[in-house]
Formats: structure tokens, C-alpha cells, sequence
């Protein structure tokens, strides 16, 4: 069966207080991340933090943070990125919270095969 050329892909996350990776570029595909918002359903303040991470072809991992700790107010919604961003083969988004139960993220990617 041949592969899609183009395939969109929409994650949902409830954010967690320890940093888990939310979405990874398959192998032979480039993600091109489209919507990245973070809901804060809360009643207080919490933070979060938004990470991209490459291994390198030495196995080394390099993050980069692309949000560290950023606020969001109770009842309001931020956008994790401010236009779209590529995600090579590999390539994984992660992110990480303050409560464990009060922010919700989405993630919207398009999917194209290399």
C-alpha cells in the first residue's frame, strides 16, 4: 500500500507535571506543526513549558526549549508558537506543566512524505 503524501494529525494532551514527548515525525515523513494552544482550565496560575527535541546522528538529544515556564492565567488559553515550525523524521515536541490535571494542550501537524 502506498503512503499518504499528505496526512494531517491533531494530538490532545492533558499536560502533566513531568515532561513527556506528545508528538514525533515518523520516519519518511516531515511534520510542519500548523497549531500549538495550551488551555489553563484551572482556577489559579500555571505554567508551562514547550520543548523541541533532535537527536543528533551521534545519539546525543538536544532540546530546545521554545517556552520555558510561561504563565497562563486561570480560564485562558496561550499560543506555544507564533507561526509554524518543521519537524524533521524524529524530530519530538514535548511539553510540561505545573498541575497535573488543569492544562489541556493541542497540536495540530501536517504530515508530508520526503
Amino acid at each position: 500500500m502506498a503512503l499518504a503524501l499528505n496526512s494531517f494529525q491533531t494530538v490532545t494532551t492533558v499536560v502533566g507535571v513531568n515532561t513527556v514527548g506528545i508528538y514525533t515525525a515518523p520516519v519518511g515523513y516531515t511534520g510542519v506543526v500548523l497549531l500549538a494552544q495550551c488551555t489553563n482550565i484551572g482556577p489559579n496560575s500555571e505554567d508551562v513549558t514547550f520543548n523541541h527535541r533532535r537527536t543528533n546522528t551521534v545519539g546525543i538529544a538536544v532540546t530546545t526549549e521554545l517556552l520555558s515556564q510561561y504563565p497562563i492565567s486561570s480560564k485562558d488559553t496561550a499560543n506555544l508558537l507564533s507561526g509554524k515550525l518543521v519537524l524533521e523524521s524524529g524530530d519530538v515536541l514535548e511539553i510540561r506543566g505545573t498541575s497535573s490535571t488543569n492544562l489541556k494542550a493541542i497540536v495540530s501537524v501536517l504530515e508530508t512524505l520526503n
